[in-house]
């Protein structure tokens, strides 16, 4: 199947809101500071998904150990379209790269890393459109918790209600995030992540 490659998200002219899961302990932290605390391992690879029901697939609904607290983090657009810019295809596409001696030095100087991954519906069965995930480490993910974050907010309990509505089929899709195309006009950033 063809996935579209697009980056669909809630977003304004402010910020576009990404999501995460974490245990209570860092998720609660991270809402008190409004930035990622000393329970947050800086030293590990992050990854921000800007598709909630993609979160929703990955976490199986806020039920997974560890994924029990679902986070909305809301990102300056300039520091996301910036991450966009930096990030690297975690495998090579050769249509993409000539050779893979070049993808290799690209993902080995990059801190910002992109994955497309079938992205899902209220019921976790996969759709013909892709979904990005975004991996951050080092100096970028640094940068990102010193200034890129506008404001996090937690939804665990409006995940929790949800998935109660959705195990009975009484889920209104209306009621969740509403996401968009995000525009990337950049043909570069188009071609270096497949779009």
């Amino acid at each position: 199947m063809e996935y579209i490659k697009e980056v669909f998200a809630q977003y304004d002219r402010q910020y576009i809101r990404v999501y995460q899961a974490y245990n209570p302990v860092i998720a609660k932290e991270a809402v008190a500071l409004q930035t990622f605390g000393e329970n947050f391992n800086l030293n590990r690879m992050t990854w921000i998904k800007p598709s909630f029901l993609w979160m929703m697939y990955r976490s199986n609904w806020g039920t997974k150990k560890n994924q029990e607290c679902i986070l909305a983090v809301d990102v300056y657009i300039e520091k996301f379209d910036d991450l966009l810019r930096k990030a690297v295809l975690t495998s090579p596409d050769s249509t993409i790269y000539k050779g893979s001696t070049q993808w290799e030095k690209a993902f080995e100087d990059t801190t910002v890393y992109c994955q497309w991954d079938p992205d899902r519906n209220v019921n976790s069965n996969s759709i013909n459109r892709a979904a990005i995930q975004i991996g951050l480490k080092g100096t970028t993910l640094k940068e990102l918790l010193t200034d890129g974050i506008y404001r996090i907010e937690d939804l665990t309990p409006l995940v929790k209600k949800w998935n109660v509505q959705r195990k009975q089929g009484k889920l209104n899709s209306k009621n969740l995030p509403i996401e968009k195309i995000y525009p990337i006009k950049n043909n570069e950033i188009r071609r270096r992540l497949d779009m």
